[in-house]
C-alpha cells in the first residue's frame, strides 16, 4: 500500500504493539493465577477446578473474559503443575475415567511428538525461504499450541468425571465443567451410533464414538442431550441408573407419607 493512501493503517501498525503487550499480560495473570490457585488446592485439600475459579471469580466476575481466562488457567495448571494436582481432591462421591477410551491419550501423546519433531524444521524452512519474522510468529503459535496438547494430556487422566449426592460433574479434559442435577436426567443408555453436531446436543467425546447418552427433563440453554466417551459404560450408567432409582423411590415413599399424613387428619 503505498505511503500517501495509509490513512488509517498507520494507527493499526502502532495498535500491534498494544496487542501483543495485553497478550503478554493476560498469559502473566493467568501464570500467576496458577501459582495461587495450586497452592490453595494443596494447602486446603481442596477441588482445583474450584480453586482456580474462586479467585478468577471474584476478581472479574462471570463474563465473558473470566471464562477465557479461567481456561487460560487451566492449561497452564496442568502444564505445568499437573503433577500436583490429585484427582481425589476432586468433588465426587464416585470419579469415572474417560483418557483411554479410544487410545484418547496416546493419540494426544502422538499429536505432541510431531509438534515436537516438526517445529524446528519448520521453523528453518519459514526463516530462509520467507521471513525471519514470520518464522518466529509461528514458531511462537506452534509453541503455545504444544502447551495446550501437553495439558490436555495431562488432564485427560486427572479430571474425572464425578458423580455426587445430587449433582453429575462432566469435566473433560480442559473444558469447563457441566454439572447436571441428577433430577433433570430423564434417561442415561448406551450408545453405538455417530452423533451429529447440533445446537440441541453436548459432546463430550475425543476418539471414536461416544458411548453413553443421557437425556435431560429441562435443556440447559439449548442442550437436551449430553453425550459421553468413558471407559467403562456399564459402570458409569448402573451408577447413574442406581441414583435415579434411589431418588425416585424416596420421592415415592415421601408422596406415600404425605397422603397418609392427609388421611389420618
Amino acid at each position: 500500500m503505498p505511503e500517501q493512501n495509509k490513512f488509517i493503517w498507520h494507527h493499526l501498525e502502532q495498535g500491534r504493539y498494544l496487542i501483543v503487550a495485553v497478550m503478554v499480560l493476560f498469559e502473566v495473570v493467568a501464570i500467576a493465577s496458577v501459582i495461587l490457585a495450586i497452592r490453595s488446592a494443596l494447602a486446603q485439600g481442596r477441588d482445583p477446578d474450584l480453586a482456580i475459579d474462586e479467585p478468577i471469580t471474584k476478581l472479574l466476575g462471570g463474563g465473558a473474559i473470566a471464562a477465557l481466562l479461567r481456561f487460560e488457567t487451566r492449561i497452564w495448571t496442568y502444564a505445568l503443575f499437573a503433577s500436583r494436582v490429585d484427582r481425589r481432591q476432586f468433588n465426587g462421591a464416585k470419579h469415572f475415567s474417560y483418557h483411554q477410551k479410544d487410545g484418547a491419550q496416546s493419540n494426544l501423546l502422538g499429536f505432541i511428538l510431531v509438534i515436537v519433531f516438526e517445529a524446528p524444521l519448520m521453523h528453518l524452512l519459514l526463516h530462509y525461504l520467507w521471513s525471519p519474522m514470520a518464522a518466529n510468529i509461528i514458531s511462537l503459535l506452534t509453541l503455545l499450541s504444544l502447551v495446550f496438547f501437553i495439558a490436555e494430556y495431562r488432564a485427560l487422566s486427572r479430571r474425572p468425571i464425578s458423580l455426587n449426592q445430587n449433582d453429575l460433574v462432566i469435566r473433560y479434559g480442559l473444558y469447563s465443567p457441566l454439572v447436571i442435577p441428577l433430577g433433570n436426567i430423564s434417561r442415561v443408555v448406551s450408545n453405538q451410533a455417530f452423533v451429529k453436531r447440533s445446537s440441541q446436543v453436548k459432546r463430550y467425546n475425543f476418539a471414536g464414538i461416544p458411548n453413553v447418552e443421557i437425556s435431560l427433563s429441562e435443556p440447559i440453554g439449548q442442550i437436551e442431550k449430553v453425550y459421553l466417551g468413558v471407559d467403562d459404560p456399564g459402570s458409569f450408567i448402573r451408577a447413574i441408573q442406581f441414583k435415579l432409582d434411589k431418588d425416585c423411590r424416596k420421592s415415592q415413599k415421601s408422596m406415600a407419607i404425605g397422603r397418609g399424613n392427609r388421611q389420618g387428619n
